[in-house]
Formats: C-alpha cells, structure tokens, sequence
C-alpha cells in the first residue's frame, strides 16, 4: 500500500485577478507565527529583563523578511545553479518562477540581524537568542508549503512502507530511476509498480522536515529558552540541531537532479549543514566559558 500525493492546486484562491498561492501563505503564516510566539518570549522575565519590547519584535521581522528573501535567492543562486545565473543573472530577480535555499536565506537573516543589532546597539548573539527558538516553527510552514506544492521529495523507496507517496511530479526522475536501479526495480517489484501508477513510492521528506526541522527543533529550543543562558547559547543550540536533522533528513530527499550527490556520497544541503554544526559548537563552547548572562543592551558590552 503506497499513498499518493494529493496532487494541490497550488492557487489557493483569487482575489479578482490576483492568484494567491498556498506557497506564499505557508509565508504570511510563518511570519504572523513569528509575531505572536515573539510577545510570547516578551512574557518571560529574562527577556522583559533585557528591555525587548512588542515594537522590536515588528521591527525586528522587516529585517529578517528581508533577509530571508534575499539571502534564500542569492543563496539558491550561488550553492545550486550558479553556473547558469552566471549567464543570466537577471533570471536571480525571477522568485516566483521557484528556487529558494534555506543556507542562503539563513546567511541574509544573520547579516540582517547583525545590521539590527548594531542600530539597536544590542549584542549581535543577543538578537539571534532573541529569535532562535522562533524559527523552526516558520521553517515548518515553510515545508508544508514544499509538501503542497508537491515539490522536494523523497528519495525511493521500498513498496511495504506504510507512509511512502508517490509524486505526480517525479515521473522523469522515476524513469531514471528505474533505468539506473534495473535490479532494484526488479526485486523490489516496483517497476510492476510503475506501469500501473507511473510513479514511485518515495519518502515524503517534505513531511519529514516538518516533523524534525519544525516540531522536534522547535520544542527542543523553546524548552531550553525558558531559562536564562549563557550569551550564544541558544543560538548554538539552533545550529547544531538544525544542522544535524537537516543532515539526517537529506539521507531521505531526493537530491536536486542537476547536482546530484557530491563527494563521500553526501548532497549539498549536507554539505551545508556541516558548517553549521561546527560553528554552533564553537559558539556552546565560547559561551559557556564565558559563562555571560545577557546584563546589558549595549552593543559590545
């Protein structure tokens, strides 16, 4: 027994001639997420403490909307398709025609906080403290979004797992999929498969993100935000634990299939990941040396 994508429209209503997107609400979702949990953190007395007040929070957001957009096409841009953006490097300014990576969107929100911190004259790790244990629930919204749209999915897999999803829009990787995986496709029944469906079952990593990089992630951080911490803490916490669900997860999702895997059989998006847990164990371990507890607003303090 295999699931079948629900195949969504991706229009999810007009507005006279305007096409409103599930994609772009799984956004506006994210973002109105990120206002409430934010006055939510305002109630703990640690952050109230630090002098976060609701107007930083909106503020804060313009910054990070920003960030995440640019820095997600520029990213996509540079870590993906650079080669053919090189040629056409006005095609970087075409977002809704898709291509949006989450590295290069995290890059744009850390330089747009660290433009924030510096007009707010707060500590750079202080803001993204402040807004660590909020991401994931956006980066769960943002996967949905993904899981809709029927796009990023998994990689195949065997027939007798109950959750595994064939997915309309895979049928040219499917083929080439069965060509290269000839003992595969026959021991594993699912060329039989194929002629009937014409799909594959694959992992809905998409769901699989929701699940790890949206609600495992997000309990973890908000637990451990409850309580003060050294400077840099949280945000440590955020970079190893995304970067090693995100890293477990691509094990799952299909690589993109004008890339590939690349060296030691590893996908960029693990490649990318890498990094990150690296330099959120550099931040855990600086922090807690320094053992600082946020005293003070000012920038460099």
């Amino acid at each position: 027994m295999v699931l079948i994508h629900p195949n969504f429209d991706p229009i999810a209503f007009h507005l006279g001639e305007l096409a409103v997107r599930w994609y772009g609400l799984m956004y506006l979702i994210a973002f109105i997420m990120a206002l409430i949990l934010g006055r939510l953190r305002l109630r703990l007395s640690h952050v109230s403490a630090q002098g976060w007040r609701s107007h930083d929070i909106d503020d804060m957001l313009s910054y990070g909307v920003l960030g995440a957009i640019l820095g997600g096409r520029f990213g996509y841009a540079l870590f993906y398709k650079p080669d053919f953006y090189f040629v056409y490097p006005v095609d970087i300014l075409k977002i809704w025609e898709g291509g949006m990576s989450f590295h290069g969107g995290f890059l744009g929100v850390t330089f747009s906080m660290i433009v924030f911190a510096y007009r707010r004259k707060r500590m750079w790790l202080q803001v993204t403290d402040f807004i660590a244990p909020i991401v994931p629930a956006g980066l769960a919204a943002g996967r949905f979004g993904n899981f809709i749209n029927g796009e990023l999915w998994g990689r195949v897999t065997m027939l007798d797992i109950p959750w595994a999803m064939g997915f309309q829009g895979a049928i040219n990787e499917d083929l080439e999929w069965i060509a290269s995986h000839p003992l595969e496709s026959s021991q594993w029944h699912l060329l039989e498969w194929f002629q009937h469906y014409y799909m594959l079952p694959r992992h809905p990593s998409q769901l699989y993100e929701v699940a790890l990089e949206g609600g495992i992630l997000f309990l973890l951080l908000w637990r451990f935000a409850r309580k003060s911490r050294p400077v840099g803490a949280t945000s440590s916490v955020f970079l190893i634990g995304y970067g090693i669900v995100r890293f477990i997860v691509e094990f799952a999702r299909e690589p993109d299939n004008f890339l590939g895997l690349l060296a030691f059989h590893l996908s960029m998006g693990q490649w990318l990941s890498v990094p990150m847990i690296f330099v959120g164990l550099l931040i855990l371990i600086l922090s807690n040396r320094k053992n600082k507890r946020l005293p003070s607003t000012r920038l460099g303090s």
